[in-house]
């Protein structure tokens, strides 16, 4: 189709507009079904040679006054047609049907599954640790990461320059220097401070089992990370003695391995606790004989633990007067998260933990 085929207007009457218009609009439709959109749309809706602009100029534009508005309201209508046609331009409806047919989707096929979530192997340790706890009666702690000196080492009863503060070098927040000591910053070296922090806010009796993560600036290598989780507890009470520590222990190892598991406590140090232990489990993996794992001594070395430290108690007592050591006691310990999982579930490489591979932790779904 060309301008050509409008005719010039001869007559404004309401029969020669009806005639006029009647045989655009025949001719819209015959182009909308053998054209695509896009020739379509250029042939009548083009800004330069689109017929409806010739239509415009030739017959709405050259109309008298009194035959403008009946050519305008038709013009309308003429105009409403082909954007409605542009919308349904294309291939005939065979055609269109035959289109649809080759990408129609099966839906008998089974979808696209998306893999369901599951915890992380540390997170699941950490989350059976403290329900075993929790079913004794102890709360959750919770504190910051990042720390200041006094609630990290000072009031832990490592005072400044102490020996024991290098076996937890640290990583310390930068331009500092003008603080005092205890007031700088850095990222704690263990979940302790938090034991200090609820006994300045809650007199005794305390009960409290505190998981989070901590950082030391440790190599790495197959079973130290400068980034790993632990577990604490305190207990503090009056007349809490070493026997409720043991007995106390005693049951979650076997919650955590089961009832065959038998634990046994060789002396050792720590700053905030006197007298301190380690504890060892008889070995999971050979039920105490003697194996590779456990370097053929039937024994696994997991946690530390200790009474509180009458001067740890001192510290608190500047904020708590009930924690008066002469009248109060309390036992603490701490494990950490990644060793018990790499027992748990025969991990040997604590890296593969923060590795992010898909593969291992797909094991855990």
């Amino acid at each position: 189709m060309t301008n050509e085929n409008i005719p010039n207007l001869t007559g404004f009457d309401e029969a020669a507009l009806e005639k006029a218009f009647a045989s655009l609009e025949a001719q819209a439709r015959e182009s909308a079904a053998a054209l695509d959109a896009e020739a379509f749309r250029l042939q009548w809706l083009g800004r330069k040679q689109g017929l409806l602009n010739e239509v415009s100029d030739r017959w709405l534009k050259a109309a008298p006054g009194p035959a403008k508005k009946a050519v305008g309201q038709r013009f309308k209508v003429l105009k409403e047609l082909v954007e409605a046609l542009l919308e349904g331009a294309g291939p005939s409806d065979a055609a269109t049907d035959a289109a649809l047919r080759a990408e129609a989707i099966d839906i008998t096929l089974p979808g696209t599954r998306r893999p369901t979530g599951a915890e992380h192997p540390i997170t699941r340790t950490l989350n059976e640790i403290v329900s075993v706890f929790a079913a004794l009666g102890y709360s959750v702690g919770v504190g910051p990461e990042v720390e200041t000196d006094y609630y990290n080492f000072e009031c832990m009863n490592f005072p400044p320059g102490h020996p024991a503060r290098d076996t937890q070098d640290t990583l310390v927040v930068a331009a500092q220097e003008r603080k005092p000591l205890r007031d700088r910053l850095l990222l704690r070296t263990h979940t302790s401070p938090v034991q200090m922090r609820t006994m300045e806010q809650q007199p005794p009796p305390v009960r409290i089992v505190i998981p989070g993560k901590v950082h030391r600036n440790d190599a790495a290598d197959a079973t130290h990370s400068p980034i790993f989780h632990q577990v604490e507890g305190l207990c503090v009470d009056t007349n809490i003695t070493f026997s409720d520590l043991k007995g106390t222990l005693d049951h979650a190892m076997k919650a955590l391995f089961g009832s065959a598991v038998k634990t046994r406590f060789f002396p050792s140090f720590f700053p905030f606790t006197e007298p301190s232990a380690d504890v060892q489990i008889s070995c999971i993996f050979c039920g105490g004989k003697g194996c590779r794992k456990c370097k053929q001594s039937g024994w696994i070395e997991l946690l530390g633990c200790g009474m509180v430290d009458p001067a740890v108690f001192a510290f608190a007592q500047e904020k708590q007067p009930a924690y008066d050591p002469k009248k109060i006691s309390g036992f603490a310990f701490g494990m950490g998260v990644e060793r018990i999982a790499m027992m748990k579930y025969g991990i040997s490489e604590i890296g593969s933990f923060f590795a992010g591979d898909m593969r291992f932790l797909g094991q855990f779904a």
